[in-house]
This record gives structure tokens, sequence and C-alpha cells, in this order.
């Protein structure tokens, strides 16, 4: 190998290493895109198929071999470049590269024929891209397959087929001409591949091929069904197909649990793809019940249980007609094929009602049956006991029962409800001489309470008139009062309940009525209901209360049904000074997780209560008794160690927001004490984020008010000041710290907004360094994280330039603008180059999160021309000496300049600067205009002017470009 080989094999090797690990440079974004674009580059260079083939060849004696990943890229950019187009891969192969990348690929798969499984499936879906390609290409490598040892055959024939179905990767270099020559050749071999999978899967010799012989059955079915898929048995009489040995053998691979899922979906392809088959698989049926799913459902085996069920309804759907013929092994196929089709297509058939009802009283015996089978495999099985003394339901069953909703009341319209509740009554346990068997008896009111939640779906549907008749709210409230303590039917009856104090809250002020609400609320201290239901119930019976017309009751009972959820969270600040319950962790859970529900309903009473203090519903002294219970109760708890609990912060800080955005006014005289435990608890629990999201809810709430400038400033010093906002200080750390990120950035998009101008002046260094410290998470991998940095750079853009508007005439050393145009004048380069980093990063990596790369785009394309707006107006201004027009050109200039040549191409940093300066002048001028005159109403008219939209495409264009754009050929 040549020195220039060498060494392009050794820089292939760093940046593999430093693409998947990091590379050592965790502080700098940089390092990642710059080993992607590399690896971008050299993909579509001419030189990948000599590096890629000779890291795939044997090492020289005494070199040790590449590691793992480096081979896997190395298969992986020789199967992409064989399926790119000619122009994308750096040119076509001539017929001797051609043969000569053959020998080495087959070459790769003998000497990696027992792995790593992924390196030899790379390897073999390259050779099938090949083969593909050529004319003759399967012939001739079926010819030279016959050469390699029996594992990469296999798996080489595994891919194969997949060819035959267009690639949705992105494999488009292959028209349908030669896709159907590929299929046409490729099916002409079916029936070697057949003898070749049958003589594998006789050959019981134990690890023959130095694979084991559980593996190599699975290997064999996965080959199998990869030409299943294809048709291979397309031409095949239907009796030679059903009595062909390699049926029998994935058959009865559905007896080892190895092999089980594979044997699954063969015998599922084979079944849709073959109408004839269901008629064979019938006869099975009770072998199939006896030997497999009776046993699955004693061992409670869910792997096997699903498995079967999957494969009996797909012969059910394959064939109803035969299935509903009533024979014996239909019937055994009957419990099957009731979660797909046979239920609602007896109770939705268009036949004669004789002929529907006839076949209902020919299957009644089988949902009978099937029914006792149900809940049988519903009973709970455990004796383990929750800390509430209930028996503790694994997940597993939990989520089979709530998939039984629907068959059971299919269930329930076959057999009727008289036959249906009978079956679930008939056990006879009013013998005195019997013991009662309660698991039994649970799992059938489970099934009973599954009517209960269809009622009271039917309920919430038909609140409005059934709440017209005052005689209806009783029984109905009751009703829901009951359901609610079920957790099958809690959810349909808490909506339920909050259609009905809806539609009928004039009629909630008799107190039978109150009385069954306070009942209903003061039940939920068990925790049993999930926060959402209890959230549901108390804003329910708080629309309620707030309807009774009589002042004293409507306070007292505001306050009653305060305090139910105020007892949970009293008891916990309680263990304090008991610390015996600290010491069992059973106890101080549930503690918590009592005291976390009652917070919850809290903030779902103050959060209810909004519109009704906005409306005057509800008056001053209400409120002013309300938080007088809530605010001394929620500063003891925060100034206790509990709120180490991420779970009860998060619930006090939601039950405060909640308070403060409904009591407003109210609060104020609250405001130093609600700060200082925000700013406390943070620095002692400087992950909960939540503090930093309620201290910018107070900010945002009464931050505009002069007389709390140093009460807001003194709070953002605060929380600035914690050792996890001063790490923030490398996108490495802000992708592992994204949450932390978006809610650091809103409170400081929110001091800025909100707050007045003393607080800005005062607050000089802490905005600069926040300033910096996004312009660095900008660059973030997490898309939250760096959307919310750049969300609050442009809002301090946005106020600098109203700042600047403002005072323009009459500037002054210690006004808001001048602050912050010095800040902008320190920060401008760092924040241009973060920007241009963000943007590739756009186009190279995926980023994490769920928000579109466009946005992205756009709030790049903002920031420039924000400020590229703020230059342009102190250009004309005496604040000309601290940021004007060359200022952005130096740091536009030094940011491209800066950039690894790797970044953008020949040519293109010339380009660059004088083009983007044209555009982001007439954007400035489009950005200044919207904020002048009757402009100044649209929030997005900086963007609609010609300038704008040009300077967001070529933005977007910049991005793209260097995704899509090749690259120049590293040297």
């Amino acid at each position: 190998m040549d020195a220039e080989a060498s060494e392009l094999r050794a820089r292939l090797a760093a940046a593999v290493h430093a693409l998947n690990h990091g590379g050592g440079h965790h502080h700098d974004p940089s390092a990642r895109l710059a080993a992607n674009q590399w690896l971008l580059a050299l993909q579509r260079s001419p030189q990948a198929w000599g590096v890629a083939t000779s890291l795939l060849a044997a090492p020289p004696p005494g070199h040790p071999p590449p590691p793992a990943d480096l081979l896997f890229f190395a298969a992986q950019m020789l199967r992409r470049k064989i399926q790119c187009p000619p122009a994308a891969a750096g040119g076509c192969p001539t017929p001797q590269e051609v043969a000569h990348l053959l020998d080495a690929l087959l070459l790769a798969a003998g000497r990696f024929c027992l792995g790593p499984p992924r390196l030899l499936t790379q390897i073999s879906l390259a050779l099938a891209a090949l083969a593909l390609r050529a004319e003759g290409g399967v012939d001739g490598l079926f010819a030279r397959m016959r050469h390699l040892p029996d594992p990469a055959v296999m798996e080489l024939l595994t891919v194969l087929p997949e060819e035959v179905v267009q690639d949705q990767s992105g494999d488009t270099g292959v028209d349908a001409a030669a896709r159907c020559r590929f299929t046409r050749e490729l099916m002409a071999h079916a029936p070697a591949v057949l003898e070749f999978l049958l003589a594998q899967s006789e050959n019981t010799a134990a690890a023959a091929d130095g694979v084991p012989l559980h593996e190599r059955n699975r290997r064999i079915l996965r080959c199998l069904l990869s030409w299943v898929r294809v048709g291979c048995f397309s031409e095949m009489p239907a009796a030679a197909l059903a009595a062909h040995p390699l049926l029998t053998f994935a058959f009865n691979s559905l007896q080892v649990s190895f092999s089980f899922d594979v044997a699954v979906e063969v015998m599922t392809e084979l079944v849709s793809h073959h109408q004839d088959l269901p008629q064979a698989f019938l006869s099975k049926m009770p072998y199939i019940r006896e030997a497999l799913l009776l046993p699955a459902l004693a061992n409670r085996s869910e792997k096997t249980i699903a498995g079967l069920v999957c494969l009996m309804s797909e012969v059910g759907q394959a064939a109803p007609a035969l299935v509903a013929e009533g024979s014996v092994q239909a019937l055994a196929l009957a419990d099957a094929l009731l979660r797909c089709s046979l239920a609602h297509f007896i109770l939705d058939s268009d036949a004669q009602t004789e002929k529907r009802n006839a076949a209902q009283e020919i299957f009644s015996p089988v949902f009978s049956s099937l029914l006792d089978a149900l809940l049988f495999r519903a009973q709970i099985d455990t004796d383990v006991h929750g800390t509430d003394g209930e028996l503790c339901i694994p997940d597993g069953l939990a989520q089979f029962r709530m998939n039984l909703e629907e068959l059971l009341v299919d269930i329930c319209l076959l057999l009727g409800a008289p036959a249906y509740i009978n079956k679930l009554f008939s056990g006879g346990w009013g013998l005195a001489s019997q013991s009662i068997p309660w698991k039994e008896v649970e799992v059938r009111m489970y099934a009973l309470s599954m009517v209960y939640k269809s009622f009271g779906d039917v309920i919430g549907s038909y609140s409005k008139l059934l709440a017209s008749s005052q005689s209806n709210i009783k029984p109905l409230l009751l009703f829901c009062a009951s359901g609610i303590l079920k957790s099958i039917s809690s959810n349909a009856c808490s909506l339920a309940l909050r259609k009905l104090c809806e539609d009928g809250s004039s009629f909630m002020n008799e107190p039978q009525n109150l009385e069954i609400l306070f009942w209903i609320s003061e039940g939920m201290d068990a925790g049993n209901l999930r926060i959402e239901d209890e959230e549901e119930i108390i804003s329910a019976i708080t629309h309620a209360l707030c309807s009774v017309l009589d002042k004293e009751l409507r306070k007292s009972s505001l306050a009653r049904l305060l305090c139910s959820s105020y007892t949970a969270v009293e008891k916990l600040i309680d263990i304090d000074r008991d610390q015996s319950l600290r010491q069992n962790p059973a106890a101080y859970t549930e503690a918590l997780n009592l005291a976390v529900h009652g917070l919850y309903r809290m903030g779902a009473l103050f959060g209810h209560l909004a519109t009704s203090i906005t409306s005057s519903l509800i008056d001053d002294d209400t409120v002013l008794v309300l938080l007088g219970i809530f605010w001394p109760l929620l500063e003891r708890l925060s100034r206790s160690s509990h709120m180490e609990n991420v779970s009860l912060s998060a619930a006090a800080c939601r039950s405060l927001s909640s308070a403060i955005h409904s009591c407003g006014q109210h609060f104020q005289i609250l405001l130093p004490k609600v700060l200082e435990c925000l700013s406390t608890n943070f620095l002692l629990f400087q992950r909960h984020d939540c503090f930093l999201r309620t201290a910018a809810s107070v900010i945002e709430e009464f931050g505009h008010k002069e007389e709390y400038v140093a009460l807001c400033v003194r709070t953002f010093e605060a929380l600035s000041s914690a050792a996890s906002i001063s790490t923030l200080n490398s996108s490495y750390t802000c992708d592992q710290e994204p949450d932390l990120v978006e809610a650091y950035a809103n409170f400081t998009s929110t001091f800025i907004r909100c707050c007045p101008k003393e607080a800005i002046v005062a607050s000089g260094s802490l905005l600069e360094l926040s300033f910096q410290k996004a312009a660095i998470c900008s660059t973030a991998m997490h898309r939250g994280a760096a959307l919310a940095a750049m969300s609050y750079m442009s809002c301090f853009l946005d106020v600098s330039l109203a700042a600047a508007l403002e005072s323009r005439e009459h500037p002054s050393d210690g006004s808001p603008g001048v602050v912050l145009a010095q800040i902008l004048a320190r920060c401008g380069e760092g924040l241009m180059s973060n920007v241009l980093y963000a943007l590739l990063g756009v186009s190279a990596l995926s980023r994490v999160g769920t928000v579109s790369k466009s946005t992205i785009v756009h709030k790049s394309a903002t920031i420039l021309q924000q400020l590229a707006a703020v230059c342009s107006l102190c250009e004309r201004t005496t604040w000309k000496a601290i940021i004007s027009w060359d200022s952005l050109c130096r740091w536009l200039q030094s940011a491209v300049k800066s950039m690894p040549s790797e970044y953008l191409r020949q040519g293109e940093a010339e380009m660059i600067v004088p083009l983007w300066l044209n555009v982001l002048h007439d954007a400035a001028s489009d950005y200044l205009h919207s904020r002048t005159g009757d402009n100044v109403r649209n929030n997005h008219a900086y963007m609609q002017g010609k300038g704008g939209r040009t300077l967001k495409r070529i933005v977007r264009d910049f991005a793209e470009s260097h995704r899509n754009a090749p690259m120049p050929c590293p040297s």
C-alpha cells in the first residue's frame, strides 16, 4: 500500500472514530460536523472504492485487523456507492473494476461469514446491489456463490429477494425494466434455493459450519421468509405446497422458542399469499390448541400467545367463509377469529335476520367458552400486594385487560346482556361450604366494569339531554362517583362528571348534590386514580361550586374542596419531624405519591378559577381565603428536604404557576417570598428546571412593575450563579441538559421582554453572559435546546432594536439601548459564527427532537435579519462608535474565514461575504420598515418584504447545499 493510500485510510479511521465516539472534542461541535462532512466527501470520491475494499481484505501479516465499526462503514460505503447514480458516486467503475469489486466482496463475505452479523449483512447487500445492476448479474453471482461457506450463502440468499421491491431508503438508480429482469433471473433460481434450504434444514449436526444449530435454523427461516415474500412457491401445486418439507420445518419451528417469532412470520406470509393453505392449516388447529396455545395460556407466555393469535387471525381473515361453515377445526379457531373479524361479521351481517340469528345460536357455545377462557387468562396470578393492600397487576396483564374491551362488548352483544351477566355471576360463590375464590370474583367484576365504562361514555355523550331534568342529577352523580373508583371506568366517568357539572350546573346547588361532589373529591386521597383523571374531576367540581349562588356557601365550598387535597401534602411535610417514616421506603414513596397527586389537584382548582375570577364570579374575599390555605402550606413544603424529589417539585411548581395566573394581583404581597423559594430550591436542586420555568411565570406576571426591579434582578443573578448554568459553555453540555437549556432560555427571554429599562441596565453583565451561552447552545444537536436558545437571541435583538428606535434621538450612556448595543458589539462575532455552525448542523447531521429543520433555518434567517437591522440603524446615530454596519461586515468575514476548509466549496468563502452583505442590507431595510408606523401591527411583516424573503432563501440554500452538493475529494 502506497503512502497516499495509507494516509487516506488513517484519516478515514480517525473520521469514523470521531463521528461515532465524539473524537475527544466534546467541547467543540465542529469535530463531529467536520468528520461527517469529510466522510460524505470521501463517499462521493473515486478513492472510496479502493480504500473500502482494502479495509475489507485480509490485513498483512503482523498487522491488527481494523475495528468493527470501521469495517462496517467500509461495507456500507461500498453499498451506497453501488446504489448511487454514477454522477453522485464519483464516476462509474469500469467493467474490470466491477469484476475486482465483486471478487473483493465475495472474499469478504467468506472471511466474515461468522460475523459480525451486521458486517456480513452489509457485504451481502452490496453484492445484491451489484447483481441488480449488471446484465446476467444474478446468474454470475449464483455461479460464484457455491465457493462460499454456507453461512455466507445463507445471508446472501436472504437479502437478494429484498432487491425485488423498490428500496425506500434511496436506491433509485435502477429503472423498472432492470428490476423486472433481476426478478426473472432471481426466480429462475428459486428451486435451487429451496433445495439448499431443505438440505440445511435436514443437517442436524451441531455447529457443523461454526453456527449453533438453533441459530442456523433461525437463519433458514429468515431466508425462507424472504423468498416466500417474492413468491418462490407461486408455481407449485397446492397439494405439493401443503406437503412440502420446508412447511413442515417451519411448522415444527413453532415449538422452539428461539425460532418461534420467525416461524410465525413465515407461516403468516404463506397463508396470506396462497389461498389454498388455510384449509391445510385448519387441520392442524387441534394440535396447535393442545400443544401450543393451552400451555402458553397456562404459563402466561405473552410472546407465544401473541404470535399464535396473529397467525390464526391471518387464517381467519384469509378464509372467513371456510371458518363460518362451523367444522370442528373451525370452532377450534374461533377464539382467535373473534379478535379480527368474525364477531363483527356476524353482528353486522347483511344476511336475513333469521340466518344471522341462526349463526349467533350456532356460535353461542363458542363465545361462552371463549368468555371462560378470557376470564381465566385475565386473572391476576400473583399474590404480591402494593402499599395500598391491593393486588399488583403486572404491566403485561394490565395491557391485555385493556385490549379486551371491544372483544367483551362483542361477546355481550352476541350472548345478550342477561346471558352475559348471568355468566359472570354463575360461580356459585354463595355456598357456605366453599371458600370464595377472590381472584375469580375480581376478574368477573372487571369484565362487568367494562359495561360500566361503556355506560359512562354514553352519559358523557348525552349529558345535555340527561342533565336537563333535575331528577336525573343525583342518580347520575352517584353513578359517576361509583365508576370513578374503578380504574377501568374512572376516565370515562370523570369525563362524564365534567359534562354533567357543565351542563347541569344550575342544579348543583342542592345540598345532597354538593355532598356527593365532596364525597368524590375526598375519596381521591387514596391516590388510586391517574393524575389526569383527578384534575378532570377537580375541574368539574370547581366549575359546579363556582355556580353556587350563595356567596358564603360558595366560599366555604371552594375552601373545603381545596382542603381535601391539603392533607396529603401536610402529611408529607410532617415526615421531617418523624424520621422513622424515612426509614420505610415503601411508606415514604406512598406519601410522596399522595402529595404529588394533592398538589396537582390544587393546581387544577386554581387553574379552573381563572375564568371565574376574570368574569367576577369569584370575589376578592374568596380568593384571599383560598390563598391563605394554599401559600402557607406550599411555603412549608418548599423549605423541606422533600423538594429533592423531581416529581414533587414539578407538582409544586405547577400548582404555584396555576395560582399565580389565576390570582394575579393578590399574589403581589407574597412575591419576595415566592421568588426567594424558587431561587433557593434551584440552587439546591440544579437539575430541576421546573423552578426556572415557574420563576419565568412570576416575571411574566409581575416583572413589568417598577417596584419589583431590584427583586427581579436579584432573582436573575441568583439563578445564573448556579453551577449547572455556569457549565452551559459547550454544545455538548447543552445536549446533555436540553431541558435546563430550554428553561433558562425561556427565563432570560421573559426577563428581557417583560422587565423595565432599569432592570435591563442593572443586569448588563448577566444578559451578556446569557447571550453568549445562547449563541453556543444554538449549535446543540438537540433541536428543542437549539430553538430555545435562538428564540432568546431573537428576543434580545428585537428588544435591542426597540430600545434603539426609542432613544436614537437622545442616547445616553445609561440607557438600555446603549447597554444592549455594547453587549452586541462584544458578542456579535460569536453570534455570527455560531449561527453558521447551526446551519451546517442542519444539513450535516440529523438533530434530536421533533421540530422541523425548516424551523432552524427560519430562526437563523430571522436572527441575521434582526442583527443587520440593529447595525443598520446604529450606523445612522451617535451609537456608530459602538456598533455599525462595518461591525456586521467584520463579523461575517471573520466567521467565514475561521470555518475549516472542508466546510465550504472552492471559492465559496469569497462569494458568501459580498452576496450575504447585499441581501442583509435589503433585509435590514424590510425589518426597520416593519417596526415603524402602522407596520408594527404585523409581527411578521419583516419576512414578507423582498429582502426578508431573499435572505431566507439564501440561508436555506446554504444549509441544503452542504448536505446535497458533491464535496471536493479530500487530499
